[in-house]
């Protein structure tokens, strides 16, 4: 199987987006979403539906043609009203499968997508659509929580200082989606020495002077990333973790109004798993804001 080899060495702005679609208000908002990044970026627009074939012939047919139907309305809206290039398809298969099939195929710059719809047993069990999406693509993924209401003003990027959140930063500024809006960067820090059990005996005093000497690592770690990747955050921002790392980035997303929030799908191992898979989709599954997901780099 080929991989499409995304690269961010570079700015390019987007070119071309795909959006998939199941024709749910959820998948509206994404394609709202998606018709304004591509009418700010210049790019082309894929509209894909995928129609489970797991099904008797006559359902999947009938499926089939309904969604056809829908997705030349689709179409049409977009290049007559929009004013943007506009292909739009079908695929027969899985759910995530079809989605990932066709981003290989068409190795789109951004792909995205609207926030999973809950159906608790099959999320515990194989995990939502658009998680097993995002572990199948090589491209980035936008998932759209909130209405579009012009383009993103504050732009969160999230960081444990691994070669994941480095891609995640030169991705992010690679594609120029955070161009014009406020930009942070949040990393969130474990204090593992009160995990222990002399941590429960600790002094306050002493408790309060660790916390502050892991406090200050931190921000010297993070002053450095920044550097390092060469970005330009308005507020550079650390957290210590108290309840999980994911509740701290929800947190701090809401405190600062970020209407995106950035994440990389593969992080550190040990304490510092913060952006490992769980984390990053337990994000995404809660997020009201928008959440930029970026796997990484395919191997050649």
């Amino acid at each position: 199987m080929k991989n499409h080899h995304w690269r961010c060495d570079q700015e390019h702005d987007v070119k071309k987006i795909m959006l998939a679609t199941d024709f749910s208000e959820r998948s509206d908002r994404a394609l709202r979403r998606a018709t304004l990044l591509a009418r700010q970026f210049g790019a082309s627009l894929s509209i894909v539906h995928v129609v489970d074939d797991d099904q008797p012939r006559r359902i999947v047919d009938s499926e089939h043609d309904a969604a056809s139907a829908l997705l030349r309305e689709l179409q049409s809206t977009v290049q007559e009203v929009d004013g943007i290039p506009c292909e739009a398809r079908v695929v027969l298969a899985d759910p995530f499968a079809g989605i990932a099939r066709a981003a290989e195929e068409e190795t789109p710059d951004l792909l995205v997508i609207g926030p999973h719809r809950r159906q608790a047993l099959r999320d515990v069990f194989v995990g939502t659509t658009a998680e097993r999406t995002i572990r199948s693509v090589t491209c980035p993924v936008l998932m759209v929580n909130a209405p579009p209401m012009g383009s993103y003003g504050h732009v969160m990027l999230t960081t444990d200082m691994s070669e994941g959140a480095e891609r995640a930063a030169n991705v992010c500024r690679a594609l120029g989606i955070s161009r014009g809006a406020k930009v942070s960067v949040l990393h969130v820090f474990d204090a593992p020495a009160l995990h222990l059990v002399m941590g429960h005996a600790m002094p306050a005093d002493e408790r309060q002077a660790y916390l502050e000497d892991e406090r200050k690592e931190a921000s010297r770690d993070l002053a450095a990333f920044v550097k390092s990747v060469d970005w330009r955050p308005i507020r550079q921002d650390v957290r210590q973790v108290r309840n999980s790392p994911a509740e701290e980035i929800l947190t701090a997303a809401k405190e600062g109004s970020a209407d995106l929030v950035v994440v990389g799908t593969h992080g550190r191992g040990g304490l510092g798993r913060f952006f490992l898979g769980s984390v990053a989709e337990a994000v995404l599954r809660r997020a009201d804001c928008d959440v930029l997901a970026v796997p990484p780099e395919a191997a050649p």
